[in-house]
């Protein structure tokens, strides 16, 4: 039976031709994680998981957020805390809001590796500084809308990207280098201003107006 990967069934399949793309680049990314991971004794996930930490708002520094935004099982999630805990890279607290949950904190230790494993993508980017900035815009609007698509079907649990954003109107403005509106911004969108991971997203529910 053949797939996306057999050469000869992307012949004529544009659709296949672009999975197997991605994989290929999510290959280059993998690699690169692997290396930064090992490079500080640490595993790909636990980096993913220090970055979060350091990134995000600290009421979403939770193991049940951890697990939800990494599509991973609280278990396994608090396996990887506990080994980040014993290296002094992050501790618990109470939270606030609800004394039986623990939010996870970046130790000063913690946060100076994060900060240095902040760049570990850092070669992907260079390499796209040479392209026109007009295709990267094309690129970056295809990619939020098969994220979108993805999180519609489930495959994809948590994305905080402008297109599924409650706050978001797609194609208002006649403007061809602002189509897109924000609501809470209350201001014009150009596609390279769309957000991948937005702080203030709120998620639109289907069928909501």
């Amino acid at each position: 039976m053949s797939g996306v990967f057999d050469p000869s069934q992307q012949q004529g399949d544009v659709d296949s031709k672009i999975v197997a793309a991605l994989e290929r680049v999510a290959q280059a990314l993998r690699l690169q994680l692997w290396e930064a991971a090992q490079a500080h004794r640490l595993s790909p996930i636990q980096v993913q998981f220090v970055l979060f930490l350091l990134f995000h708002d600290p009421a979403h520094c939770r193991v049940s957020r951890l697990a939800q935004e990494f599509g991973l099982t609280e278990a396994t999630v608090s396996d990887a805390v506990k080994s980040l805990e014993g290296k002094g890279l992050l501790t618990r607290q109470a939270w606030a809001q609800d004394g039986r949950v623990s939010l996870l904190r970046l130790t000063a230790k913690g946060r100076r590796l994060a900060q240095q494993l902040s760049g570990w993508a850092d070669t992907l980017r260079d390499h796209l500084h040479s392209l026109p900035s007009g295709n990267k815009e094309i690129v970056l609007q295809f990619l939020l809308q098969l994220i979108a698509a993805l999180q519609q079907a489930g495959v994809i649990s948590v994305a905080r990207v402008c297109l599924t954003c409650a706050f978001f109107e797609a194609n208002v403005h006649p403007n061809p280098a602002a189509p897109h509106h924000c609501r809470l911004l209350n201001q014009p969108l150009a596609i390279s201003a769309l957000r991948v991971d937005c702080p203030d997203h709120q998620l639109l529910l289907i069928g909501s107006s």
